[in-house]
This record gives structure tokens, sequence and C-alpha cells, in this order.
């Protein structure tokens, strides 16, 4: 028995296929999934969300969205989202510093419009590094 697994973005199709298991990044913590599971509706974080299908682990980088779980149906409607492997490792890790830098520049400051736009980048930056990173 296995899951469907579709995630969307609203451009393109990122994922459509069957899995075994599914890890979600949702709002309240990661959310694992095997065939049978009840039925839900989650809030998604933005973060990584892991597919293991045929023995293997893949990885796609979410921007945050909604999961249904629905009779070993798992639809994922995402912001936008990236497959792992498509992604370059070391450019995502010069991303993930450069945002790094730009959130300690504003640390000291009360929040602000670009202070939570830096931290938005960040949360990008590193779901983006670990994708990429957890490839194998």
């Amino acid at each position: 028995m296995s899951l469907t697994l579709r995630v969307l973005a609203p451009d393109q199709s990122v994922f459509d296929g069957s899995a075994d298991e599914v890890i979600l990044p949702s709002t309240t913590g990661q959310l694992g999934i095997l065939p049978g599971h009840v039925s839900l509706l989650a809030a998604l974080d933005v973060g990584v969300l892991r597919v293991r299908a045929d023995g293997s682990w893949k990885s796609i980088a979410l921007m945050g969205g909604f999961a249904e779980v629905e009779a070993d149906d798992v639809t994922v409607l995402v912001n936008s989202a990236e497959m792992g492997s498509s992604i370059d490792g070391s450019s995502a890790e010069t991303e993930l510093q450069a945002a790094r830098a730009a959130v300690s520049k504003l640390e000291g400051q009360p929040t602000s419009p670009e202070k939570v736009k830096a931290q938005q980048s960040l949360d990008r930056a590193r779901a983006r590094a670990q994708a990429a990173i957890n490839q194998n």
C-alpha cells in the first residue's frame, strides 16, 4: 500500500507520484504521513518536505501552504516549491549566508517591515539549502 502525493504550486506541478512515506513541515512541527493515515488538513510552514519512495528519500523546499490527506491521497498546495535535486547547493549556501548577514544587521532594531522581510528571506534560504543537502 502506498500514498499518492501531489505537490502543486501556482505555476507548476512540482511532484506527482507514489510515496511510501511523507514528512511535512507543518506550522506546529513535523508531520509524518503513512498509508492509512486519518484525514487531515494542515497549514504548512516554510521548510522541507521529505518523500520516501522506493527506499530512497527526496527533498522538496516548500514556501508555505496547506496539505490535505484523504484516503491515501496527499495533496500539498504551496506558494512555491523546488525539488532539492534541482537546487545548486553552493549557491543555496551562499544565499543562506547572505540572508543570515542581513538578519544580523537588523538584530538590535525593533520589529520593522525590513526585519520581517529579512527573516522571511532567511527562512526561504534555509529551506532551499536543507533541501539541496538532504538529497541521497
